[in-house]
Order: structure tokens, then C-alpha cells, then sequence
């Protein structure tokens, strides 16, 4: 009797660890960006009445897909995890998840959400936190070690949310949608660029398959980097003339996009680590400025 009463804080430890790693495979700032680009793609979709339950359903749904994505992302890439510095102290490299653990977290969670989608919001945002779980697992993790091509399927399924966002508020998918697609798709493949750059060694002792192992002089990944800069411009300012957003939004989305493309130039012409830094910090002030503004110079 005393040996059972002295496991039990035990017990308790052992399954408080495992809960903050699973918590901690769900990629808690990951799942924000869904979040916060779900609930964009919400409020854009939506008409003069927003219709809260619905909408926290959506998000709620969205996160959860993304949640369960994540999670067996990490879980097929445990023995690469093991091998990079920055990640051998992720929760199933580290033991303190099992691997029978994160596998059941992750299909529950992708099913949970799709459920969720499918019986309280509708069906297209349903299959679309789907397809995101899917092409991220099936398709991305996989190719991360075979093809540089890995970064493309990443940011379609990055840029995904905001979609699922607007198909729970309207039910259907406008031009306007699809621009919000493209600049997320954009916007994603600078941002990965830098990240690649300046983890580069680390990626290379994991056997990832990324542009900076495809052109170790870094050309390839700045060029990258000017070039989808540029085309995030029009994207971004084609939400003025589809009705999306008024002029203070298109003045703004003007000088971001400049900004950000100097920022890839110099990633381009530097090819150095804190030129790398200066564009994923970067990249991670444009994103949710421009978007406030979409959301502050409303044209409806």
C-alpha cells in the first residue's frame, strides 16, 4: 500500500511530462500562425454578421488539423531530429513522448478536427484542414529529404489556413481568397530561404534535401528570395482593385513589400548569417502588418 501511494506523484509526473510534450509537438507557435491566418481568412470571408461559435469552431478546427500535422511530422522525422543539434531535444528524440504516444496524438487530432470542421462548419473547410494535414505529412516530409522542391509544398500547405478560414465564413472560395492563398504561398518561401540559410550545417547533418545544399554559395537561395519578394508585390496589392482592401492598405502593402524585398537583396548580395537573420526577422514583421491592414482598410 505505501509503495502504491509513493508511485502515484510518480505517475502523475510521468504523465504531466508527456502532456507538455505533446503540447510541445504541436508546435504551440506554429499553430498560432493558423490560427491568426484562419481567423483573416474568417473575417474577410465573413458578411456584416460574424457569427462568433462558427467562427471559434473554425479556428478550433484549423488548429487542431495543424496540431496533428505536426505532431507526425515529427514523429517520421524522429532519427533525423536525433541528428541535428537544434532538435535532439524535441520530445520523442528526448524520450520524453513514445513513439506509440505521438503517433495515437496525431491521427487523433487530425480526425478530431476534421470532424469538427465537417459537422459544425461545413465540408470545404473540412477537406481543406485535410488536404493541409495530408500534403504536409504525405507529400512535404518526406520530400524534405529528397528534393529543395520540399519548400514549395511546404508553403502551399502553410498558405492553406487562411483558405479554410474563408470557406467556414462563406462556404465557397472568391479571386479575393485565392490572393490571400498567393500571398501566404509567397511570403512563405523568403522566410524559409533564411531559415535554411542560417541553419544550413545543422539541416546538412539531418540529410535535408534544401536549396542551400543544392547551391552551398548561397546565390541560389538569395535569388529565390529577390524573385518571390517581387512577385508578392502584385499579389499583395491585387486585394485593392478586387475590393478587398482600400488605398491605405495598398500604400502600405507597397512599402512593406519593398522593405522586404531589400531585405532579400541583401540576403543576395551578403550571403552571410546575420543578412539571413535581418530577412527571417523581417519576414516575420511583414506578415501580420500587412495583414492588419487588410483587416483596418476594409472596403465592405
Amino acid at each position: 500500500m505505501p509503495s502504491a501511494t509513493l508511485s502515484r506523484p510518480s505517475r502523475a509526473r510521468s504523465l504531466a511530462s508527456t502532456a507538455a510534450g505533446l503540447v510541445e509537438m504541436a508546435k504551440p507557435r506554429l499553430s498560432s500562425l493558423v490560427l491568426f491566418t484562419s481567423g483573416i481568412g474568417y473575417w474577410l470571408g465573413s458578411s456584416e454578421d460574424l457569427e462568433l461559435g462558427r467562427m471559434a469552431a473554425t479556428l478550433l478546427g484549423a488548429a487542431l488539423a495543424a496540431t496533428g500535422a505536426n505532431t507526425l511530422n515529427q514523429w517520421v522525422e524522429c532519427p533525423l531530429d536525433l541528428k541535428m543539434t537544434r532538435t535532439q531535444g524535441r520530445p520523442l528524440p528526448s524520450g520524453r513522448v513514445t513513439s506509440g504516444q505521438a503517433l495515437a496524438f496525431g491521427w487523433l487530432t487530425i480526425f478530431a478536427g476534421w470532424l469538427l470542421l465537417d459537422q459544425v462548419v461545413n465540408g470545404l473547410a473540412a477537406n481543406l484542414a485535410l488536404l493541409v494535414a495530408v500534403l504536409y505529412v504525405a507529400l512535404y516530409t518526406p520530400l524534405k529529404r529528397r528534393s529543395s522542391l520540399c519548400t514549395l509544398v511546404g508553403a502551399v500547405c502553410g498558405a492553406l489556413p487562411p483558405l479554410i478560414g474563408w470557406a467556414g465564413a462563406a462556404g465557397t472560395l472568391t479571386t479575393a481568397a485565392w490572393v490571400l492563398f498567393g500571398i501566404l504561398f509567397l511570403w512563405q518561401i523568403p522566410h524559409f530561404l533564411a531559415i535554411d540559410w542560417y541553419h544550413r550545417e545543422d539541416y546538412a547533418r539531418g540529410g535535408f534535401a534544401m536549396v542551400s545544399k543544392v547551391d552551398p554559395s548561397g546565390a541560389m537561395s538569395g535569388r529565390q528570395a529577390v524573385i518571390y519578394c517581387l512577385a508578392l508585390l502584385p499579389i499583395s496589392l491585387a486585394a485593392t482593385p478586387l475590393g478587398l482592401a482600400g488605398p491605405l492598405y495598398a500604400a502600405g502593402a507597397l512599402l512593406l513589400g519593398l522593405g522586404f524585398t531589400w531585405l532579400a537583396w541583401a540576403l543576395y548580395r551578403d550571403r552571410s548569417d546575420q543578412a539571413a537573420r535581418r530577412l527571417f526577422l523581417g519576414s516575420l514583421a511583414y506578415l501580420p502588418l500587412l495583414l492588419a491592414l487588410l483587416v483596418l482598410d476594409p472596403t465592405r
